[in-house]
């Protein structure tokens, strides 16, 4: 299948969203070139065959700029006239403020499109670049009123070609999204993160999968979010205002637990959670399909994952999603499978036979 994107792209910025950009459009044949204001994290991306040196007299079709929230709007500005007969993206995680600096600053913005894909790793850098980090992930084309139709469907396009699912929305829009569903988690995985800074060593001995969901994205480069957290805080905050009014409920709660009524409102809370976590698009966009889990205990060795994985498959059976945990102090891991409650008990007894060992 050809690529809907045609003609040279270039990518600004050699880090782990332009590397993959970068890297992901190289596969599917198109000429890109890649630029990145540290020479060395530019020839490291076109060693790790990103993208080729951008050369004088390239016709360059579109731009895509992967560069940190406090310079995307300097950047971008830079390249529409540098540029002039292509079309301008960025992927910076807030695109408000990078579209309302534009405009302050008077900037012909007719072949500019603001996006955001919603991918990363808690990792960044140009070795990072993976060319399927944006498959089956959504993709924010940031349209306003008055947004060039065909600007906005070639962003749309790049999207398309790089595995991900378009999601149109205005940049004011998108911003108070992400300050709920990606900037306040990051913020409450880090503050749970730091008391661990000081924990005994024998509390974290008996930290499980728990623990390690709930403080994963803290591992993230402080100083980016800095940068996305001051840009999108008018978004951010009402989101805070309001978690740490339900926190304090529960402080007032437990500090009063024998109080009639503190367990009712304790309850309340707990059920929420379930309410929320229920709404969440789960695989194939289902927001209520309900998962058996099933836990399978496997050797720590090499191959035992695969062949687990294997023998399911060869039964015919789907795995609709998966988790790995390590039982602390043993060689031992503990696979659990989410699956369709239809086949849970083909599941099992295909397990038993294959000499599985399962929990629970």
């Amino acid at each position: 299948m050809s690529p809907r994107t045609t003609g040279q792209i270039h990518i600004i910025g050699a880090g782990l969203l332009g590397t993959s950009v970068g890297l992901a459009l190289r596969q599917l044949g198109v000429d890109v070139s890649i630029s990145d204001a540290s020479p060395a994290n530019e020839s490291l991306a076109i060693d790790f065959a990103a993208g080729r040196k951008l050369s004088e007299g390239d016709e360059v079709s579109l731009v895509v700029v992967c560069v940190p929230p406090d310079v995307t709007a300097k950047t971008v500005a830079q390249a529409l006239v540098g540029f002039p007969n292509a079309v301008v993206t960025d992927v910076a995680s807030v695109k408000l403020a990078v579209l309302e600096e534009l405009v302050s600053g008077r900037t012909e913005i007719s072949r500019y499109v603001g996006s955001h894909p919603m991918a990363g790793r808690e990792k960044g850098g140009t070795l990072s670049g993976r060319a399927d980090l944006f498959v089956g992930r959504p993709w924010v084309i940031a349209v306003e009123e008055g947004t060039d139709s065909v600007a906005a469907l070639t962003v749309e396009q790049l999207a398309l070609d790089l595995g991900s699912t378009p999601i149109r929305m205005t940049a004011a829009e998108h911003d108070h999204a992400v300050a709920l569903i990606s900037h306040t988690p990051q913020l409450i995985s880090s503050l749970l993160a730091a008391q661990l800074s000081s924990a005994d060593d024998k509390d974290l001995a008996l930290s499980g999968q728990g623990l390690r969901d709930t403080t994963r994205i803290a591992a993230s480069d402080p100083r980016l979010w800095l940068q996305i957290l001051s840009a999108n805080s008018g978004q951010l905050l009402p989101v805070l205002k309001s978690f740490s009014t339900d926190l304090a409920s529960v402080i007032d709660s437990l500090e009063h637990v024998g109080s009639a009524g503190s367990l009712a409102n304790l309850g309340k809370v707990l059920e929420a959670g379930n309410l929320g976590i229920s709404r969440l698009p789960g695989k194939h966009g289902s927001t209520n399909t309900s998962y058996a889990q099933v836990v399978v205990m496997i050797d720590d060795k090499p191959g035992e994952l695969a062949r687990l994985l294997t023998e399911i498959g060869a039964a015919g059976l789907n795995v609709e999603d998966l988790n790995l945990d390590h039982a602390s102090g043993a060689q031992v891991g503990l696979v659990e499978l989410a699956v369709l409650p239809q086949i849970e008990e083909k599941l099992t007894q295909t397990l038993r036979a294959n000499g599985w060992r399962l929990a629970g």
